[in-house]
């Protein structure tokens, strides 16, 4: 069991402190307890803990573990849902989107140009025109430029690997790009770092109620070891996406929503694939297609389809018809085309969509939804990622309700996350940080773009030893410092979720990160006490998921690529399988 108490940021990873912490679990009584690790549930943890609520919150797997790291990387502010006539989501989203890029995390969130191509004369820039000045001014146009109109030749500039014949011009505007689990991980850091206790591998298997029908405890089993206990507080929140109907039967109790799912898919591609100097963004018949720029890669998608076959599986297979689909798309729109065999990557993820059961009762607004499912127990569901710190506000609003006494208004609007205090002016030191730690200004700047100003906190240890400056074979994009740093103050526990989520490995090198596996774990084991059985375990069950997440890739149906992915079992070891 591991917490990410971040007040010890600067020591190493200490197994029997973890294990004191798991001994005297029982003996804590929680204001506020959160249940899921994920975008949401770090949005409430950082408001409940900087409010001065004693805050925990219980993740069954890995931080951003599902959706929250599997999304499109932006935070938008939702250009489609003007069509919608939600003006009220999209001035939210952009709100959010400014200060994320300005002040709460401008190291992750970073300002991306993109080209919405034309396909139609006159009428369609007419109308395009409309909803991007509706979009300059609602916030759209604070940190970055406003709106630019482009001809065709003016587009193709920008977008020269785009079909002549696939556009009449384009519309220049900005989003933003981020690293999501990153971005999930760090505020879960952040809230830890106000006092919370955020906890993996803590899987939540039920609830005990007082007499008078009250949510007072949650049933935990420790997913490493099996070990139980109970977790006491005064109201919980289920943060849970997807998995939000379960945690409500588990508690007995009948929702003011239920949650959908729908799929959604990625690929990614190298770089050199298009022939492109901004994002693209293209509107199809069944979804939004995004070409994102990602380093040296293009991230496409996304698809969007009912699931319908569980949740068996912490995670959906991508499929041979999705990623197809994703190719046919793309390839209508560039000269060159792309293959399967440019892919170096692909992911998966299912976003929760509400069903709302009563409106007088269930806040669907902002289209997310936060609700008091029962005494002691609120449930929030929906959204965007880009508004995550207003649904973990609304969340934690009504958990207030459920507690008496005056509790602080939320300040998570003036409270930067972990990294972001000093970051614009380490930015503008690159050449002489480069000197500092003896490294190139693009490895300073990839650094900065994930750590902010921890950078000296993460290159810190390299002092006394210079090998933590080289690249990791098979992952040459990073240092042998990021991984140790994963694993000693960001919570890692194996290796995918060194590979996975701390570095992307699995999503920007073909052989999704195999290669860089043994090496990995013989580097990060004295660090998390393998033995050599639980080394070769780590690299087993690492190679044998990422072996049947490629089978499943080339599976026709869900079911089909479901059935090979609950086969092999999940990527983490000791993870319980439900």
């Amino acid at each position: 069991m591991r917490s990410l108490m971040t007040q010890q940021s600067n020591q190493s990873f200490n197994p029997e402190y973890f294990e004191n912490v798991w001994n005297g679990y029982a003996d804590e009584d929680y204001d506020v307890v959160i249940i899921g690790g994920g975008s949401v549930g770090a949005g409430a943890a950082l408001d409940a803990a900087t409010r001065g609520l004693k805050t925990a919150v219980l993740e069954s797997r890995d931080f951003a573990a599902g959706t929250s790291s599997r999304s499109s990387k932006m935070f938008h502010g939702g250009l489609r849902y003007l069509a919608m006539f939600d003006f009220r989501l999209v001035a939210e989203s952009l709100k959010e989107r400014e200060l994320n890029m300005s002040t709460l995390a401008p190291h992750l969130v970073k300002p991306l140009k993109f080209i919405f191509p034309l396909t139609h004369h006159v009428w369609e820039r007419v109308m395009m025109f409309g909803g991007f000045t509706l979009y300059d001014l609602m916030g759209g146009a604070k940190s970055v430029p406003m709106q630019k109109h482009l001809t065709r030749k003016g587009a193709l500039k920008v977008t020269p690997g785009l079909k002549e014949d696939a556009i009449v011009g384009g519309v220049r505007y900005y989003d933003t790009l981020v690293d999501d689990a990153r971005h999930t991980m760090t505020v879960l850091r952040s809230a830890a770092e106000y006092g919370a206790d955020v906890r993996t591998n803590t899987e939540v298997i039920g609830f005990d109620k007082d007499r008078g029908g009250r949510v007072v405890g949650a049933k935990v089993r420790d997913t490493a070891t099996g070990r139980e206990a109970t977790v006491r507080g005064k109201v919980f929140i289920n943060a849970t996406g997807v998995w939000n109907d379960k945690i409500q039967e588990l508690a007995g109790v009948e929702g003011k929503f239920t949650v959908h799912a729908s799929k959604g898919v990625h690929i990614v591609v190298p770089k050199d694939a298009l022939d492109a100097e901004a994002a693209l963004c293209f509107v199809t018949e069944k979804s939004v297609l995004f070409v994102i720029p990602w380093g040296d890669y293009w991230i496409i998608g996304t698809t969007d389809t009912d699931w319908e076959k569980g949740l068996s599986l912490p995670d959906p297979a991508p499929t041979k018809a999705d990623i197809d689909y994703i190719l046919d798309e793309v390839n209508q729109r560039v000269r060159r085309q792309i293959t399967r065999d440019d892919i170096v990557g692909v992911y998966s993820g299912l976003r929760p969509l509400l069903s709302g059961k009563s409106d007088s009762t269930t806040n669907l607004s902002r289209n997310h939804a936060v609700a008091r499912v029962a005494p002691g127990m609120v449930s929030v569901a929906g959204g965007k990622y880009t508004t995550y710190r207003v649904i973990g506000k609304d969340a934690v609003d009504l958990a207030v309700e459920e507690l008496g006494g005056k509790v602080p208004e939320s300040i998570t609007e003036h409270t930067p996350i972990l990294g972001a205090a000093g970051y614009h002016a380490l930015a503008n030191q690159i050449p002489t940080l480069a000197r500092r730690y003896n490294l190139s200004e693009d490895f300073i700047e990839h650094l900065l773009g994930r750590y902010g100003s921890l950078l000296g906190e993460v290159l810190a240890p390299a002092q006394d030893d210079e090998s933590l400056l080289e690249p990791v074979p098979g992952a040459e994009t990073y240092l042998w410092a990021e991984v140790r740093y994963a694993v000693t103050h960001e919570g890692a526990l194996h290796l995918d979720d060194i590979l996975t989520r701390r570095l992307r490995v699995a999503i920007e090198f073909g052989d999704r990160g195999v290669n860089a596996a043994p090496a990995v774990a013989d580097f990060v084991a004295p660090l998390l006490d393998w033995s050599e059985e639980d080394k070769q375990l780590e690299v087993d069950t690492f190679t044998k998921h990422t072996e049947a997440e490629l089978a499943a890739e080339a599976a026709v149906t869900d079911r089909e690529a479901n059935d090979i992915l609950v086969r092999a079992g999940s990527a983490r070891p000791t993870e319980t399988q439900g």
